[in-house]
C-alpha cells in the first residue's frame, strides 16, 4: 500500500496546475494594471486638452450688428471703421483698455492688397454695461462700439477696395472682419 502511494502522481499534477493558474492570474493582473494606467494617462491628457480649449473659448468676443465706415469731409478716403463687440455666451471678461493706455491687451491689425499694418489705434464707446459705470472689461451681456482709426495707413483706404481687420484678444479666437468699400464713398457707409 505504501508503494502504491509513492507511485501515485496525482498530487503533483494538481500542484503544477495550481502554479500555472497562479502564474496566469499574476500575468493577467500585470496586463490589467498596464491597461488601466495607460487609460488613466490618456484620460488626463484628454482632460488637459478640454480645459485648454475651454480657456480659449471663454475669452472669445463676437461681432454684433453692422460694420460702419466713415469717410473724410471730401469723401476720398475712409478714416474710421466702427463695429460693435459683445462677449460670447459664458465667456470670461476681456480687457478692452484702449490704445491710449500703455498696457493695451487687444490688438487690431489691418490688411488689404497693398499693405499690412499692425496694432492700429482704436477707441471704445460703451453702449451696454452691467454696472452703473462702465469699466474697461467686456463682460457677458455688455456691448461696446470700437472705432478703428485708419488715418495712419501707408495707402489710404479708398473706394472699391477689399480690406480685412483682425481683432486679437489676449486669449480666445481672432475675430476677422472682411469687407469691401463701395464704388463711391459717402460720409457714413454700412459695409455689409
Amino acid at each position: 500500500m505504501f508503494r502504491q502511494l509513492i507511485n501515485d502522481e496525482s498530487g503533483i499534477t494538481a500542484l503544477e496546475t495550481a502554479i500555472i493558474l497562479i502564474a496566469f492570474v499574476v500575468v493577467a493582473s500585470v496586463f490589467a494594471f498596464t491597461i488601466l494606467s495607460a487609460g488613466t494617462a490618456s484620460t488626463e491628457r484628454g482632460e488637459a486638452a478640454i480645459y485648454a480649449g475651454l480657456e480659449q473659448v471663454q475669452g472669445t468676443m463676437e461681432l454684433l450688428g453692422d460694420v460702419i465706415a466713415k469717410a473724410d469731409a471730401g469723401t476720398t478716403e475712409v478714416i474710421t471703421v466702427e463695429f460693435t463687440l459683445t462677449s460670447a455666451a459664458g465667456g470670461a471678461a476681456i480687457d478692452l483698455t484702449d490704445t491710449s493706455a500703455s498696457d493695451n491687451k487687444v490688438v487690431i491689425d489691418y490688411q488689404d492688397e497693398n499693405q499690412f499694418d499692425t496694432n492700429l489705434t482704436w477707441t471704445t464707446d460703451w453702449q451696454v454695461c452691467n454696472e452703473t459705470t462702465c469699466d474697461d472689461l467686456l463682460e457677458q451681456d455688455e456691448q461696446v462700439v470700437v472705432s478703428v482709426a485708419l488715418s495712419g495707413l501707408t495707402t489710404d483706404l479708398a473706394e472699391d477696395t477689399d480690406f480685412k481687420l483682425e481683432i486679437k484678444p489676449p486669449q480666445g479666437g481672432v475675430i476677422p472682419i472682411e469687407r469691401r468699400t463701395p464704388a463711391a464713398l459717402s460720409a457714413v457707409m454700412d459695409l455689409n
